[in-house]
Order: C-alpha cells, then structure tokens, then sequence
C-alpha cells in the first residue's frame, strides 16, 4: 500500500486550512492595523501554504525514485524551504505595508495547524505499520491489508 493517498489527502487538507488561516488572518488583521493587517494575514497564510505544499509535493515527487534520490530531493526541498524563509523573512522585515505581529502570529498558527492537519490525516488513515514484506513460507509478499 502507498503512502501517496494520505500524502495527498495531507496537502489537500493542509491548503484548505491555510485557505481558511487567509481569510481568518485578513479579517483579524484588518482589525488590528487596518489595510497592512490584512496584507500582513494574507502573506502569513501564503508563505505556510507554500511551505506546506514543498513539502508534500517534494515527498511525492521523490517517492518516484530510488532511496538515495529520494532524501536527495527531501533534504533539498527542506533546505530550500529553510532559505526561502530566510530571504522572504530579511525582504519583509523593513517593509512599511506589513504589520509584523500579524504576519508572525500568523505564520505561527500556520506551521502548528499544517502540522495538526498532518498529524490528523495520518493518525485517521489505515496504513499498515510494515507492507510487502514476505513471511517464512509466503510466495509473494503480502499486500498489507
């Protein structure tokens, strides 16, 4: 059995709270500091949705190729994440449009809610704990099921 369907399932989720995060965001931020607010949500929910969907994509990407491609392209797309965020974070730091507490907290509720969404996705799926594996005596391995 594959893990892509709970990967997928994990990124569908996982955009349609950052979706849900921009709107909750822009509104929240509008009240706080008026149009910078609402920019500064709408940024926050953007760049955890990008980062989110690295992620995913990344993993089922690599999934297409051999074991030492695969944490090639994972740890690849994990480090261009982290540079990204850097020169995002230094480009943004300065600028009078943002509002700097609510693009943060926003960011924030973000990463911990992608990770919630993943964390509830493949706590809900049914993956076996071990697949094809062959057993003493079996001819083919087992389907995990």
């Amino acid at each position: 059995m594959s893990a892509l369907p709970v990967l997928r399932r994990a990124l569908f989720f996982g955009l349609l709270f950052a979706l849900g995060l921009a709107i909750v965001g822009a509104v929240v931020g509008s009240m706080a500091a008026g149009g910078r607010g609402i920019v500064s949500g709408l940024i926050g929910a953007a760049m955890a949705a990008v980062f989110l969907a690295i992620t995913a994509l990344s993993i089922i990407l690599a999934s297409k190729f051999d074991i030492i491609a695969f944490f090639g392209i994972v740890m690849g797309a994990w480090l261009a994440k982290f540079v990204v965020f850097i020169v995002l974070a230094l480009l943004l730091r300065d600028q009078p449009w943002i509002q700097p507490t609510v693009l943060f907290l926003t960011l924030v509720v973000g990463v911990i809610g992608t990770l919630v969404v993943d964390l509830v996705v493949i706590a809900k799926s049914r993956m076996p704990y071990v697949s094809d594996i062959a057993l003493p005596g079996d001819k083919t391995p087992h389907s995990g099921v």
